[in-house]
């Protein structure tokens, strides 16, 4: 049975879920993680799964900040994109020409994803080699991305435009820019998802001869201004984060090699019924989660649907510590063999000898500082 295969059998009945900008974000901030590597790979809706085992995480946004970033990039969009044009004239400067406008969300009624691929491939190619100021705005490009040796398309919420010899991405989000000043949260991680954009459209082009040079390593984001709904732009380099996600990329295991160690018949199927009902027992869904190896960390509470139930797993290890503490002690797994180590009760083993050591001198330590201020 060939990869593809094994992951749709993992996956189950259920239609495979994209990947977008935040799965690959959160892909590659826990590249060690077999177990989101798998799910991701198979297109596994993971909250529902999550949910299901008894673990739900609240992730995703609301449906109230779902319909203003829908309204806010429309507005935007609005006329031909006329507001975003006079936002990279007027407030970043840019001597953008007279447009054109493809939107490529589909291909003559056709939503199929080669297919919108492939007109992407074409107008852009199409516009690289047209002059420096082609001014060409490209709405809604498909795009693909090398992540764990498979492509992964990507459907982002952008619009490539190419202007001064580059292509550039502009992001919308629905959050405030007020007083010239947004949350650094949200910036930072708007700025990592335009970095995974400009990545895939820097393959894009390399597919067809261009460098990297050829997409500007400067996204525009584009916000709303205070507490209202006009938008202004700014933008952001992504280059710290480019280098990030290359190198998180180049550490993801190959998800052949992932696949072909795990059970044959291995599946996370909820069984649902006609109407949708999972009716596969709970424990059972747990077990077979548990066959892919995880490697938890307190960051994964911020980026993986999955965090709950990986999070209980984790009880008693180090790494519910933190991955700096579970490197540290190396080969001590388990926070009762850390502590009974420490205070010389269990005989480490050779390869616990250094982190042994470390530990009772840490331990010392701790009895010294306690005395001392008794």
């Amino acid at each position: 049975m060939d990869t593809e295969a094994r992951l749709d059998r993992i996956r189950g009945a259920d239609p495979p879920r994209n990947h977008n900008a935040r799965t690959i974000a959160g892909l590659t901030s826990n590249p060690g993680c077999a177990r989101r590597a798998v799910m991701d790979a198979a297109g596994i809706d993971k909250q529902r799964l999550a949910s299901h085992a008894g673990f739900p995480a609240p992730f995703g946004q609301s449906q109230f900040a779902i319909t203003r970033g829908n309204a806010f990039e429309a507005q935007v969009k609005a006329n031909g994109c006329a507001e975003l044009l006079r936002l990279l004239r007027e407030e970043l400067g840019l001597p953008v020409p007279e447009v054109s406008y493809d939107d490529l969300e589909e291909v003559g009624g056709n939503t199929n994803r080669e297919l919108r691929h492939a007109r992407t491939r074409i107008l852009l190619a199409r516009a690289a080699a047209s002059g420096p100021n082609a001014g060409t705005l490209f709405d809604h490009p498909l795009l693909r991305l090398a992540v764990a040796g498979r492509h992964v398309y990507l459907e982002p919420d952008l619009i490539a435009f190419r202007l001064l010899d580059q292509f550039w991405i502009v992001e919308m989000k629905s959050f405030a820019m007020i007083d010239g000043q947004a949350d650094g949260d949200k910036v930072g991680a708007a700025a990592t998802q335009s970095a995974v954009y400009v990545l895939a459209l820097r393959q894009l082009l390399a597919d067809i001869g261009y460098g990297p040079e050829a997409v500007s390593h400067d996204a525009v984001l584009v916000c709303p201004e205070n507490f209202s709904n006009v938008p202004v732009a700014t933008l952001v380099d992504v280059r710290k984060q480019l280098t990030v996600l290359r190198r998180q990329l180049s550490r993801l295991e190959r998800i052949d090699s992932l696949v072909g160690v795990l059970p044959p018949g291995l599946t996370f199927d909820l069984e649902t019924d006609e109407a949708g009902v999972a009716r596969r027992a709970a424990g059972d869904l747990a077990e077979a989660v548990r066959v892919v190896p995880a490697r938890y960390a307190p960051e994964c509470l911020a980026s993986c649907e999955m965090c709950f139930f990986c999070r209980d797993e984790a009880r008693g290890t180090t790494a519910a510590l933190g991955r700096d503490i579970r490197d540290d002690l190396g080969a001590i797994d388990s926070v009762r063999a850390v502590l009974g180590l420490a205070d010389g009760t269990l005989t480490p083993a050779v390869e616990q000898a250094e982190a042994a050591a470390m530990l009772r001198a840490a331990a010392r330590l701790r009895r010294e500082s306690l005395s001392g201020a008794a």
